[in-house]
């Protein structure tokens, strides 16, 4: 298989957040922003993968700022590193003003993806390109992530068995 570069499977999805994507406080439901969060992530795994994808794991999703009725929000993501048949996902939500263009970050979120055959099971994908230090952070991150991940699964295995 030949590597795929990072910057193929970047993807920008814009989202105007209207009243029915709101709590009382008129702001966007987290649940909302998750799913839009795991939307954009799934489409830049298959860009990468060329393959379909499904979510294996959201290892962190923290908001930071909330996003109100009548913002923007745009979400950006990238496949940080790739293992076998399993890609991490990093996606950045920013709200954006559209009278002011003034952007905030709102949430940032790493997922997991695995490719899938047309018999559902896992399939290998192509190596990730990594280019320049951010990229190479991003994939050094991405690892110790992983590892963390897995220890934890192994832990929680051990304690259902014991």
């Amino acid at each position: 298989m030949t590597p795929v570069p990072a910057s193929a499977s970047r993807v920008e999805m814009i989202q105007l957040v209207m009243p029915g994507h709101a709590n009382v406080l008129g702001t966007a439901f987290g649940g909302t922003v998750m799913q839009w969060t795991d939307l954009a992530a799934s489409m830049a795994a298959m860009r990468h993968a060329r393959l379909p994808v499904v979510t294996a794991s959201v290892d962190q999703l923290t908001f930071l700022s909330p996003v109100r009725i009548g913002q923007i929000a745009v979400l950006r993501a990238q496949v940080n590193a790739v293992f076998h048949s399993s890609m991490e996902v990093g996606v950045e939500v920013l709200t954006e003003d559209p009278q002011s263009g003034e952007q905030r970050r709102c949430c940032n979120a790493f997922l997991t993806f695995v490719a899938v055959g047309a018999d559902g099971r896992p399939v290998a994908v192509p190596h990730l390109l990594v280019a320049g230090p951010e990229e190479q952070h991003r994939e050094r991150e991405a690892g110790v992530r992983r590892a963390a991940r897995l220890a934890l699964r192994n832990q929680l295995a051990a304690h259902r068995e014991g």
